[in-house]
């Protein structure tokens, strides 16, 4: 067993014998287990999009030529950090004539749907937050809660009573339920091959002989690997899908009468679906927590070490993207999702239904 599953069994042996010896339900152990892991995966986030904030000005000045964050701490690494700390102090301002619940609700929301999907991730083997529930429904729990992330978008457009966040934030809602259509059929390409909806099996499947077992060497799936990638980008307003949030047309888009922490939670949100979508790929196609050279492997390296790589090599990825092709108009997006990415999604999931059934 993993470290990580390890301390894990250990805790929850523990709290057992204690929550057994003072009467009290062992449900509220898995109760617990659920609080932690959310303190946990909190904490997480927040040292992520610190490191990704600043990964993405360095990826975007040597892209454009320039030398990036270099004066706050060595090489910059204190920018993002300076950064967090002015956030936590400007002055919350909510503009008149706004519905102060729904402004103040919308990145709450946001933020709390986004980091619900790494409940369901497998770190190691056995090592799943949320382990019944991926066993049972995870990329079904994943879709449910990407789905809900634009109820955040449209209450903080709504809420600000300003009409270009209320536009920026009806952009937002039309892209991100059009591209969870193609999106929701590449996993299903997946989930038909794996024959589970389990995050945690479909890692399992891709274990035996490493990197050769890996679903992106698998022909059939290249489509749905393809439009995975594009639809997530699209989910998540990177370039060139940011449409929601052009600052050339709508100020900030739906976030722009947001300041202080408020602003900092669509931020955080938006880093940590980054990361989110990079653990997702890893798992789905590149094998998860399972390392390249095999099972066991050779080198003992812990298990998530190789996720969170996988991970940020689509992470990477998508900044390279982001600094390099430029946004698309409205029609464009929306005809490139109905027109295009639909259509190939509906042959792509044919084709590995052929598959599946001669295989």
């Amino acid at each position: 067993m993993s470290p990580i599953g390890l301390i894990a069994t250990w805790l929850r042996a523990l709290l057992t014998g204690w929550f057994r010896a003072w009467h009290i339900p062992a449900v509220f152990v898995d109760i617990l287990a659920w609080i932690v892991g959310g303190v946990v995966i909190l904490l997480m986030i927040t040292l992520i999009a610190l490191i990704l904030i600043y990964v993405l000005r360095k990826v975007a000045a040597y892209i454009q030529g320039r030398i990036g964050p270099e004066r706050v701490g060595p090489y910059g690494l204190f920018q993002t950090v300076m950064d967090a700390l002015k956030l936590l102090q400007k002055e919350d301002i909510v503009p008149a004539g706004a519905d102060k619940i729904l402004h103040t609700l919308g990145p709450v929301v946001f933020f709390f749907v986004c980091t619900m999907g790494y409940l369901v991730i497998p770190w190691e083997s056995q090592a799943t937050i949320a382990r019944q529930v991926d066993l049972n429904i995870g990329v079904l729990f994943l879709l449910a809660f990407s789905s809900l992330g634009v109820i955040g978008v449209l209450m903080g457009g709504w809420g600000s009573n300003n009409k270009w966040s209320l536009l920026g934030a009806l952009r937002g809602a039309a892209q991100m339920i059009s591209y969870e259509i193609p999106m929701l059929l590449a996993l299903v390409c997946v989930v038909l091959m794996a024959g589970s909806l389990s995050l945690e099996v479909i890692t399992e499947q891709q274990k035996a002989l490493g990197l050769l077992s890996w679903n992106l060497w698998k022909p059939w799936l290249w489509l749905p690997m393809i439009l995975f990638l594009i639809t997530a980008a699209a989910e998540i307003n990177v370039t060139p899908f940011d449409i929601p949030e052009a600052e050339s047309e709508l100020v900030a888009g739906y976030h722009t009468e947001y300041s202080g922490m408020k602003f900092a939670l669509y931020f955080l949100a938006e880093f940590s679906n980054n990361f989110l979508v990079g653990l997702i790929f890893a798992v789905l196609f590149l094998g998860g927590w399972s390392s390249p050279f095999g099972h066991p492997d050779p080198l003992y390296l812990p298990e998530f070490l190789w996720l969170v790589g996988k991970a940020m090599v689509v992470v990477l990825f998508l900044m390279w993207v982001r600094w390099t092709l430029p946004r698309l108009r409205v029609d464009q997006l929306m005809a490139l999702c109905w027109k295009l990415l639909l259509p190939a999604a509906f042959v792509s999931l044919v084709i590995v239904s052929i598959v599946g059934l001669y295989l």
